[in-house]
């Protein structure tokens, strides 16, 4: 730190200095860097300008078929989430997502159709966000949230007639709508503002005068998150009230979240429908622990609250037996280690006699829902890259009851299921030639195996010839650890031939690809190029161990994971081994610029939404805790060396390959001065870049379809860019 000290000490000198300086001229040679860098920037554009223009066109060759995913395929592209099976099991709801190429806009409805694949219908219509379908205990209503009148309401929707009916005039979007047993109340949760804290007396403007916006002044720890932007003061809190049109009543109170959908959940009634059950962080440094939640019993009538659970660390999730008398929950005791496995847990209803259920399975499961005989509990987790459906006996005996669950528009895990009466389920389906598609089945009986029942882009991909997924396992040549991953094919594939590859490298780093489909991963492969994305160490769903190697390593010997696969693939003679191209977001972003402060090999990268500097991110994150908890041994000023040699910014002095970084203006997840300060870096260093801002993008860049289409072409319009060199 002396040495940084020391080296900025003459650049604060000259900022300094006050009063008004007199215009330098630019050095020629800043000159032709800039004119250098205005000119590739303009380059990048008009290439992108002719890939727009073809509807996908490979560069400035020739334009993609028709026959292939095209980028503009993304406004015919539907998908599946909150699947919703109904009591009695015989009908599924879900929400039904499109986009719009009119509007630039993502829309959302509500469908039903019945379990044997019968009656498919909309519940919902119209250029709306409908979501959240919640079924009655009789089977003959849902509760939905939706924006058709201006802000999110709860609406309820009699199935025989189709009437939507408003039952809420709230300031703030609901979430977290259960029905109570006997169908006649409804909770859900919302925030509550409170005053926000000033410290200026101002004076009264006078009448008629236009003051400007009054000052904001924040105290919280947790003041801005992803996608939300910078947060109101006040508490997320739980409301109750009857299933009809009317007033909600404030159950909770107390500068506590109640149902946050951050770090929380949502409640559930208890069978008698006197209290509700739900994971609240009642801490008073609640913003400091954010992960230690116990599971809370609140009154219904009087709002008294009795922990369940006390234990250190996350307890989520409830789910109630049917008789009442039990409750399984998911958590486990924290260690502040970066992978923490979640196990399913049972315990009596007072919350007494705590157990492990799934002591035998070393993953982390998610959504448990009790089977309708009470002998067994569904719950949903990620295995080896794809998701699965288990079933847990009250003996602990676990079994796997269905395959290929996941809602993601990319190869990542996230397995959606419901569970309903006659031991049925339903559940949102992927595999790499299918999306969009709602699966069902039973544990037992002819209708075990799971089968499709709605298909969203059948027509799509009929007249599309999709890329094949070939799935590899390799050898690290960091220890020879076995890891996992997937090579695309471009359609028509010829092993003859040598194809250009793209090594895409999945965020997290706690997360997981699998034999999933991926729409971007489609686009680049329909533009004859391989596209190869890997597990490497630090992923999810090969156990905690695995997910630990880079606890406190991040970035790290992963490098060697992802090397090794390029290598393994090279091995197999259809490679272009001097067209290598490296790409990933978030946390691939991080180890994509770790990659090429490592090796020369990659003719062009494309970092998106990176993490450069962990110091920094740190203090400008919305989630510092988790960073500097969790994935380092101390803060920033307390472990000053271990950030630096694990920020990709210190091996940018190495950096020689061509790089394009690209990131949202409103991710507060992975900031954008991240991107900027890399951006800069390379810059200083002569090395050939480019910087894309897009505006109003959130961590992702997905927000508007024409963004998501446009930070693809980008990246394929920086490596068709540097095709030869």
């Amino acid at each position: 730190m002396k040495r940084l000290t020391a080296l900025a000490a003459p650049f604060l000198l000259v900022l300094s200095c006050g009063g008004p300086q007199k215009p330098q001229p630019i050095p020629a040679e800043l000159q032709a860097r800039l004119v250098e860098s205005e000119r590739s920037v303009a380059e990048l554009r008009s290439a992108n300008e002719r890939l727009q223009r073809s509807s996908g066109a490979k560069g400035a060759t020739a334009p993609v078929p028709a026959s292939r995913l095209r980028a503009v395929d993304l406004f015919d592209f539907e998908s599946v989430r909150d699947v919703r099976i109904s009591p009695d099991g015989e009908a599924v709801a879900f929400v039904r997502y499109s986009a719009d190429i009119k509007t630039d806009g993502r829309y959302s409805s509500i469908w039903v159709v019945g379990f044997d694949g019968s009656g498919l219908r909309p519940v919902t219509t119209g250029r709306h966000h409908d979501s959240s379908p919640r079924w009655s205990p009789d089977g003959t209503r849902l509760l939905f949230v939706s924006d058709r009148e201006g802000s999110p309401q709860v609406y309820l929707v009699p199935l025989a007639t189709g009437d939507a009916v408003r039952l809420t005039n709230l300031q703030e979007p609901p979430s977290g709508l259960a029905w109570s047993p006997d169908g006649k109340r409804i909770s859900f949760t919302a925030f509550v503002r409170s005053e926000p804290p000033s410290l200026a007396q101002m004076p009264s403007a006078p009448e008629g005068a236009e003051w400007a916006e009054p000052l904001q002044t924040i105290d919280a720890l947790r003041y801005r998150f992803n996608a939300l932007g910078y947060l109101k003061p006040g508490y997320f809190h739980l409301f109750v009230m009857a299933a009809e049109p009317g007033t909600p009543r404030q159950v909770t109170s107390g500068d506590f979240h109640h149902g946050d959908p951050i770090f929380g959940g949502p409640a559930i009634w208890s069978r008698d429908g006197k209290s509700l059950i739900m994971p609240v962080n009642r801490r008073e440094d609640h913003e400091y622990e954010p992960l230690d939640t116990e599971l809370w019993e609140i009154g219904v009538d009087d709002g008294e609250l009795r922990a369940l659970t006390g234990r250190r660390g996350p307890d989520e999730q409830p789910a109630i037996s049917p008789d009442g008398k039990q409750i399984a929950y998911v958590g486990f005791d924290d260690r502040y280690q970066g992978y923490q496995v979640a196990r399913l847990h049972l315990m009596n209803r007072d919350g007494s006699g705590s157990r492990v259920l799934t002591a035998k399975l070393d993953r982390s499961v998610r959504s448990p829902v009790w089977a309708d005989d009470g002998r067994g509990i569904f719950f949903a987790y990620d295995d080896q890259g794809n998701g699965k459906l288990g079933f847990v006996t009250l003996a602990g005996e676990v079994e796997v009851v269905a395959r290929d669950l996941g809602a993601s528009t990319k190869a990542y895990g996230w397995p959606e299921f419901t569970a309903g009466g006659q031991g049925r389920f339903a559940f949102s389906r992927t595999r790499p030639d299918a999306f969009g598609q709602v699966a069902v089945g039973a544990r037992s009986g002819s209708a075990r195996s799971a089968r499709v029942v709605v298909d969203l882009n059948r027509d799509l991909f009929a007249a599309k010839t999709l890329s094949t997924v070939e799935e590899i396992w390799f050898a690290s040549s960091k220890d020879q650890r076995k890891i996992h991953g997937w090579l695309m094919k471009p359609p028509g594939f010829d092993p003859k031939k040598k194809y250009p590859l793209i090594l895409e490298i999945h965020g997290g780093p706690f997360a997981n690809y699998g034999g999933r489909f991926d729409l971007e991963k489609q686009i680049w492969a329909a533009h004859d190029y391989l596209v190869l994305y890997i597990n490497p160490r630090g992923s999810t769903s090969y156990g905690e161990e695995f997910g630990n190697l880079i606890h406190h390593a991040y970035p790290g010997d992963d490098y060697f994971d992802l090397i090794s696969g390029v290598d393994a693939v090279i091995a197999k003679g259809f490679v272009d081994e001097s067209r290598l191209y490296v790409t990933g977001g978030s946390g691939g972003g991080v180890l994509t610029c770790w990659i090429i402060g490592k090796t020369k090999r990659f003719r062009a990268a494309a970092t998106a939404y990176p993490v450069i500097n962990w110091y920094s991110m740190v203090l400008t994150t919305d989630l510092p805790v988790f960073i500097g908890r969790y994935w380092f041994p101390g803060m920033p000023w307390e472990e000053p060396e271990h950030y630096l040699a694990r920020s990709p910014l210190s091996l940018v002095g190495e950096v020689e390959t061509p790089t394009l970084v690209i990131t949202g203006e409103n991710d507060f997840r992975t900031p954008i001065s991240e991107s900027e300060q890399y951006y800069q870096a390379l810059k200083l260093r002569k090395v050939e870049s480019a910087l894309v801002r897009a505006p109003d993008e959130a961590h992702g860049i997905a927000g508007r379809p024409s963004h998501h289409i446009a930070k693809l072409l980008s990246i394929l319009g920086w490596f068709e860019k540097h095709a030869s060199r």
